[in-house]
C-alpha cells in the first residue's frame, strides 16, 4: 500500500513499525560518552556509527580520569531526533560504556573548538589578516616575513567564519581538534 502499511485497511491506526520519521528535521547533537579506557572501546564506539549509516561529524578523545581508567569521547553528529534517541539508546549497550551525556539538549552546556591556521601573504593582505585575527581575539602563535600562523579557540561556526575570513587572504592549511564540550556547575557531566 501506498501509505506505509502492509495489511491495515486504509484509515486503520499504523504499526509503530511502519512509522516514518522522514518529515522530522535534522539536528546536530554534542554527545559526550563515558567510557572505560581499554583496548578496541573507541572502535566499538565508531563501528556502532559506521555500522548504521551514522555519520559522525567530529570525534575527539582522551582520558580524563588516569585513577579509574576512565576516557571521553566527544561526538558531534546529525540526524532526526528519533535517530539521535538511537544512537544514545545503542551507546549505552555498549559495556565499557558507563553514561552518555548530550551536551547540545542541556542549557549547561559549553563546546569550544581549537584551530591552528596558517595564511600566507605580504603587504596589505598581512595587516588585513592580522586586523580580522584581532576581531576574532585570534593570538599569532608563529610568524615568518610571508605567513602567520594564528590560535583560535571558540564556537565550531566562529572558526569556519574565520577561516571563510582567511581563504582570500592566502589561507594554506587548517588543523583543527574537534569539539569539546563540558557543562557548567558543580556535577560531573
Amino acid at each position: 500500500m501506498s501509505d506505509g502499511t502492509i495489511g491495515n485497511p486504509p484509515g486503520a491506526p499504523k504499526s509503530a513499525y511502519f512509522l516514518s520519521h522522514a518529515d522530522e528535521a535534522v539536528e546536530r547533537r554534542t554527545l559526550a560518552v563515558l567510557v572505560d579506557n581499554e583496548p578496541g572501546v573507541l572502535a566499538r564506539v565508531v563501528g556502532l556509527f559506521s555500522g548504521r549509516g551514522y555519520n559522525i561529524d567530529s570525534l575527539t578523545v582522551a582520558e580524563v580520569d588516569a585513577s579509574q581508567h576512565r576516557s571521553r569521547i566527544t561526538i558531534v553528529t546529525q540526524g532526526t531526533p528519533h535517530i539521535l534517541e538511537q544512537i544514545e539508546a545503542q551507546l549505552l549497550r555498549i559495556v565499557p560504556v558507563g553514561e552518555v551525556i548530550d551536551i547540545t539538549k542541556s542549557k549547561r552546556g559549553i563546546e569550544r573548538e581549537l584551530a591552528l591556521i596558517k595564511v600566507a601573504g605580504t603587504g596589505e593582505v598581512r595587516v588585513e589578516a592580522l586586523r580580522i585575527a584581532e576581531i576574532f581575539r585570534a593570538r599569532v602563535i608563529d610568524t615568518t616575513n610571508e605567513s602567520f600562523i594564528f590560535e583560535l579557540t571558540g564556537a565550531s561556526d566562529k572558526i569556519s567564519q574565520f577561516i571563510d575570513l582567511m581563504r582570500p587572504l592566502g589561507l594554506v592549511e587548517v588543523s583543527r581538534t574537534g569539539v569539546l564540550s563540558i557543562k557548567r556547575g558543580k556535577e560531573q557531566g
